[in-house]
């Protein structure tokens, strides 16, 4: 609260032989400042250490595993390529050269395709293939290994840009999805 000194005794008189009046001080309270000061202290305090870092577990090969040469059996791979605007694409086993087999999913309906592969897949076969296009975003990434953690895939593999014919495809399959207004 601001409080001011009325103290002096003024007359209102002006002219010779009157004393000038003191001028009045102010004078700021700042108790209020110093509990609002603390108060703000103890949120930071609190709202830091009650925020903890989150990160994600992948799972990793071991150091002394062969990492060059992995065999796949084709009957339980699954590819899944991460197009543009949260499109995904998938395909079981190997690709055909037209993209017959090449199926779009979005994010949401992703899951019961995963949980339908494990379905009629034995656990030691199961595999699952990363492949993010060129529009595709870092929480896509995130997204679908998100989804792997949540539907126990422990089998899979983010592959980088092997080659660019895969990127071409993603981008045919994106056209055409961009076409059918999907």
């Amino acid at each position: 609260m601001a409080e001011m000194d009325t103290s002096s005794k003024d007359t209102g008189k002006k002219g010779p032989g009157v004393k000038k009046g003191k001028k009045m001080s102010t004078r700021v309270d700042l108790t209020p400042m110093v509990d609002l000061g603390f108060l703000l202290i103890t949120f930071f305090m609190f709202t830091t250490t009650m925020s903890q870092p989150t990160s994600m577990n992948l799972k990793m090969p071991d150091d002394n595993a062969n990492t060059k040469e992995q065999n796949v059996k084709q009957s339980g791979a699954m590819t899944i390529w991460l197009g543009d605007k949260n499109r995904l694409y998938y395909y079981d086993g190997e690709l055909k050269a037209d993209l017959s087999n090449v199926q779009m999913s979005d994010f949401k309906a992703i899951r019961q395709v995963i949980l339908d592969k494990k379905a009629v897949t034995p656990p030691d076969d199961l595999f699952m293939i990363v492949m993010p296009g060129n529009n595709s975003t870092y929480k896509n990434i995130i997204d679908i290994l998100d989804e792997f953690s949540i539907d126990v895939v422990e089998r899979y593999a983010l592959v980088n840009k092997v080659d660019t014919g895969y990127s071409a495809n993603i981008n045919k399959m994106d056209a055409i999805a961009d076409q059918a207004g999907k």
